[in-house]
């Protein structure tokens, strides 16, 4: 019985100390662009090895407007966006592990997808939908989860 015992206690203690998390603190990035600095969102927000990147649009950044030449521009142009939100913080596109994928039009898809595999290769997870109403109008929208 007392050996039962014992082996209780030794589980209940590899369960207690074994399950805590190391929590790192979560860093509300600001953003690399001076304009977007008062605007009510991070561009980047990271946890726990993860970098939480908000959706990005096909926009000129110097311009700030959309680049001209519908889905195709505007789906390179988001992604170079995101390229460079990475880069940013020290990372690449072979870091992404989820992307989110908003099209304006499903009958954009098949575009979409054929520049998409050139710049992830490795296949992150991903999710792609369409809804109306896209910010500034556009055809595409991704944000993406990166790892360190």
């Amino acid at each position: 019985m007392k050996l039962k015992s014992v082996f209780s206690i030794i589980f209940l203690m590899f369960f207690v100390f074994g399950c805590k998390i190391s929590s790192q603190p979560i860093v509300f990035h600001k953003s690399h662009e001076v304009k977007k600095q008062d605007a009510p969102f991070s561009d980047a927000v990271e946890s726990n090895g993860f970098l939480f990147l908000s959706g990005q649009l096909g926009l000129d950044h110097k311009t700030r407007t959309l680049v001209e030449g519908g889905i195709e521009a505007e789906t390179r142009q988001c992604i170079e966006n995101i390229k460079f939100v990475l880069e940013h913080h020290q990372l690449s596109l072979d870091n992404v592990v989820k992307c989110t994928v908003i099209l304006r039009s499903m009958d954009d898809f098949a575009i979409f997808n054929e520049i998409y595999k050139d710049y992830f290769p490795n296949k992150p997870a991903r999710t792609t939908f369409a809804a109306s109403g896209l910010a500034l109008n556009a055809s595409i929208e991704i944000e993406v989860i990166a790892s360190r």
